[in-house]
């Protein structure tokens, strides 16, 4: 089996979904459930017996060890991260804590997990990272797009903790051996996104008649993922990437902000349409400090290596992402109120009271 942090978030419970529905390699689930971590995106595994789900932080290295005891992974994917930029500009603790303190405490529980493994099961062995594109700060215009030797100049508080979580796990790959690999992914996007994140609170804003805020002039451009796609390429990665290195993980979809406002807005308008064009709700507002201008990803080396490239373009993955949340309306809600939150109380609150 595996070992999943972060199973509970946008990216890492699509991955568990999609292993699940690919695989009968058993899943063992371990996230915190902040925020941003949703039981409900796993619902449907409720009673899956593949799926173990674990309440915990990948900071309790008491927790950590103990469950690598116990079920003996082969892998561990390790997605557990703070992810928002502007949550990063006002609140940084949080970041440090999780992206750095906590890969560290992950990283020196698999060390020591691995070292009690036998020469077959540590050739099998793989810790997976998960990280992302902002590592490399921004480009230019005409800057050629970021490759896996691009330097690091993280230019906000999240990035600038994946950066250094990045370096640990190389660290720990050169000096101890451990056998890692490292995916380093553009802006994905797809179902069960937390609606902080530009596409789907552009979404819930529009069906809702609110203003579909648009940072400074729109024309900060990111390079566009489908979350599918990403868990396809890191399935192969964890299978057949060469240790010790990292892979670009991109989609070949360049869009500026403000051009993916306006497509979501005219898929809107054909398949929820309003008294007028959702275009008219689009309002400009101050741009964040810091906001980098174009992120771009160059992805040969996955698909060169490991024979992978996305299976959706910006079009068909924009169109699957309305069309969910058109059709998953009570996730949303549950989201919006913040009711998913109440899953703790509901699953815990009875054992805690016995406990007490």
């Amino acid at each position: 089996m595996i070992l999943v942090t972060g199973g509970a978030g946008f990216i890492g419970s699509n991955f568990v979904l999609d292993w699940l529905a690919s695989s009968d390699e058993p899943v063992i689930n371990l996230d915190k459930l902040t925020y941003a971590g949703n039981p409900d995106n796993f619902a449907s595994l409720a009673n899956d017996p593949r799926h173990h789900f674990v309440h915990g932080d990948i900071c309790d290295r008491e927790l950590v060890a103990g469950l690598l005891k116990q079920y003996q992974p082969r892998a561990i994917v390790h997605f557990a991260a703070e992810s928002h930029v502007d949550r990063s500009i006002h609140g940084p603790a949080d970041f440090i804590r999780t992206n750095i303190d906590g890969t560290f405490s992950l990283l020196e529980a698999a060390r020591a997990y691995f070292e009690t493994l036998s020469d077959t099961l540590r050739a099998q062995f793989r810790f997976l990272h998960v990280s992302t594109d902002e590592v490399f700060g921004s480009l230019g215009p005409d800057d050629a797009p970021f490759t896996e030797t691009t330097p690091y100049a993280p230019n906000s508080p999240y990035s600038a903790s994946k950066a250094a979580s990045d370096q640990l796990v190389r660290a720990w790959f050169h000096t101890y051996g451990l056998p890692v690999v490292t995916g380093n992914c553009s802006n994905n996007y797809g179902p069960l996104q937390f609606p902080e994140k530009l596409i789907p609170l552009i979404i819930a804003n529009a069906l809702a008649g609110k203003p579909l805020p648009v940072y400074g002039d729109g024309q900060q451009v990111r390079d566009w993922l489908y979350v599918g796609d990403h868990c396809a390429a890191l399935r192969r990665v964890l299978a057949d990437g060469r240790l010790g290195e990292t892979y670009n993980i991109g989609g070949w979809n360049e869009k500026a902000n403000l051009d993916v406002v306006h497509t979501l807005c005219d898929l809107l308008d054909e398949l929820a349409p309003a008294t007028q064009s959702y275009r008219q709700q689009i309002k400009f507002v101050t741009d964040r400090p810091g906001h980098d201008r174009r992120y771009a990803i160059d992805a040969r080396k996955i698909e060169r290596e490991l024979g992978w490239k996305p299976a959706e373009t910006f079009e068909t993955g924009m169109r699957k992402t309305v069309q969910w949340t058109l059709a998953n309306q009570d996730w949303v809600r549950k989201v919006q109120s913040g009711e998913y939150l109440q899953w703790i109380d509901r699953q815990y609150g009875q054992q805690k009271e016995v406990n007490a």
